[in-house]
């Protein structure tokens, strides 16, 4: 057993957590959305902890942020506004701006202290926050959205969120809607997709809820990410029209430094795993348009017993999310704002699947 000087996120269903050596506890807070924690570690300098969860560490938090942000805007032809929600630790937003081309990037979180915080003890991730590109929002994103004039933003990069409580909205084909319609004709829309391990019935279920919000061009990006479950993450990019080309050549003179992306990283990030083909019925030389196997969509797709994959993993407890819906929904809210309460209700002939344990906000 562990002792006290350890940070633990144990995954019980699973039989396994994550832990890293800790020297001490350098702040902790009840926002109004969340408790946070900050760490300093032995080996991975400092580490957020959000409600229990590993969100961002000083040592690996480049992989997440860099494949964000570099593999869209080489995949737009010529990206310049940029709206990114969620990421309120700004390294995001950091990698964004190295692209010199982008004339706005306006960044929405709901929760500022986050931001603040990550001021104070992630210096490094907020050095383009005054950027004179930059615009910090401490509002609602899914209001933004859909409130945004249309054909007004290049790309849409959803740096955020579980399907649980407050950020439902964010994984709804009402929501996909309303970024369609705000992005110009070549924007894209990119959203953490969580582990193809654990959350294939997530990945899943996103494609449906995008093409019912009118995109039919998808990419998924796999990159490692060693601090959340499973050490391996990903992104999906849902386009507007067709992919353009990679724009290789200028990943290759990109002219900013990185920690991890480069050209054959994008191209390598795109290889997908036979698993992850199967599990969408994808031909190997079908990319731009893949279809899933069957119209799974939220509820009925997690009740199934034929899934090829499923996540061993249990985040967020049952109680957590009934009190997040009681918060922020009425009884009366849509079934996209009330996702949460279908996680626990299942079950299976593989391990019960779990909620996905993250809510960045």
């Amino acid at each position: 057993m562990l002792d006290a000087t350890w940070f633990s996120e144990a995954q019980e269903p699973s039989g396994s957590a994550f832990s890293l050596k800790i020297k001490r506890k350098l702040h902790e807070e009840q926002s109004e959305f969340q408790f946070l924690e900050i760490y300093e570690t032995e080996q991975f300098g400092n580490l957020m902890v959000i409600d229990g969860c590993t969100m961002v560490s000083t040592r690996d938090n480049f992989f997440y942020h860099e494949m964000m942000s570099h593999p869209v805007l080489f995949t737009h032809p010529a990206p310049k506004n940029v709206l990114i929600i969620g990421g309120g630790d700004c390294g995001t937003l950091r990698e964004v701006l190295k692209h010199p081309g982008v004339e706005k990037a306006v960044q929405i979180d709901i929760d500022e202290r986050v931001t603040r915080l990550s001021e104070i003890y992630f210096p490094e991730l907020c050095e383009s926050n005054h950027d004179p590109r930059a615009e910090l929002k401490f509002i609602d994103g899914i209001k933004w959205v859909k409130d945004a004039a249309p054909n007004s933003v290049d790309i849409i990069i959803v740096d955020s969120t579980d399907p649980v409580g407050p950020a439902a909205g964010l994984f709804c084909a009402d929501f996909y809607k309303d970024c369609f319609r705000a992005l110009t004709e070549n924007g894209i829309v990119v959203q953490q997709s969580e582990s193809a391990l654990l959350h294939m019935h997530i990945l899943r279920e996103m494609r449906d809820e995008m093409r019912a919000g009118g995109f039919n061009h998808y990419q998924t990006v796999f990159f490692p990410q060693c601090i959340y479950p499973s050490g391996w993450w990903s992104a999906t990019m849902a386009g507007k029209n067709a992919f353009a080309a990679f724009r290789e050549q200028d990943a290759i003179n990109k002219g900013f430094d990185t920690v991890y992306y480069n050209s054959d990283i994008h191209k390598a990030s795109l290889a997908m795993p036979e698993f992850f083909q199967k599990g969408f019925c994808i031909r190997p030389w079908v990319v731009a348009a893949e279809q899933p196997c069957g119209n799974s969509r939220f509820k009925s797709s997690r009740l199934a017993s034929n899934r090829p994959i499923c996540d061993t993993g249990r985040r967020i407890s049952r109680s957590r999310i009934l009190t997040m819906q009681n918060r922020f929904w009425p009884a009366s809210a849509t079934r996209c704002n009330r996702l949460g309460q279908a996680w626990n209700f299942r079950q299976s002939t593989l391990p019960a699947a779990a909620p996905p344990r993250r809510i960045r906000q």
